[in-house]
């Protein structure tokens, strides 16, 4: 019977290639990158599905951008910046997040700064991020869930490839309530 040795979380690296494709390419967060972190926060719904406040100050952007450098070193997963791919400009976010990867798993999550939004960019990171994902021997299946009236999403996630597997009713909680989620997921192709 064949061994399995699953990755180390806690010597994760950024890519040396930051994964592309079309407009956007995917890199570490860096500190310029504060004004789109800012204006991300500005949409009601952001900060309620993970660590970004609300309306966010440079310094809690400051904030955000340090705790999203800390989750190779933690081994969370990767925590990219969504860029152009010719001006660099920071236009969104893009997340791989590893806790499920001893059974071969991932979960994967992306936003688009609302400046940004309109030109299909969430699509393009979920796809680089995705073909990204690929390159970790271990990982056979990312899954993605999405509230059922997050119709852009869903767009976004079949867009990319992802099928819609079920609806989880009462899933998790998001702004203190119970919500039902949509599962889709990504398999890896053998052969």
């Amino acid at each position: 019977m064949e061994k399995i040795v699953y990755m180390n979380l806690a010597e994760l690296v950024m890519p040396s290639v930051a994964p592309m494709f079309r407009d956007v390419r995917l890199r570490a967060f860096e500190l310029r990158d504060v004004g789109m972190i800012m204006d991300l926060s500005t949409d009601p719904y952001v900060p309620k599905i993970g660590s970004l406040v609300g309306k966010a100050s440079h310094e809690d952007a400051l904030a955000y951008i340090e705790r999203q450098l800390s989750r190779l070193d933690t081994g969370v997963g990767y925590s990219f910046c969504v860029a152009d791919n010719d001006t660099d400009e920071a236009i969104g976010t893009a997340g791989l997040w590893l806790a499920p990867i001893g059974a071969g798993r991932a979960t994967a999550g992306y936003s688009v700064a609302p400046r940004s939004r309109g030109r299909g960019i969430a699509g393009q990171a979920l796809i680089a991020l995705t073909r990204f994902a690929w390159s970790i021997s271990e990982l056979c299946r990312i899954e993605l869930y999405i509230e059922p009236w997050n119709v852009a999403s869903v767009r976004t996630a079949e867009l990319a490839g992802y099928e819609r597997e079920g609806l989880l009713r009462s899933h998790q909680e998001i702004g203190g309530k119970r919500v039902d989620m949509l599962l889709y997921a990504a398999i890896r192709q053998i052969g």
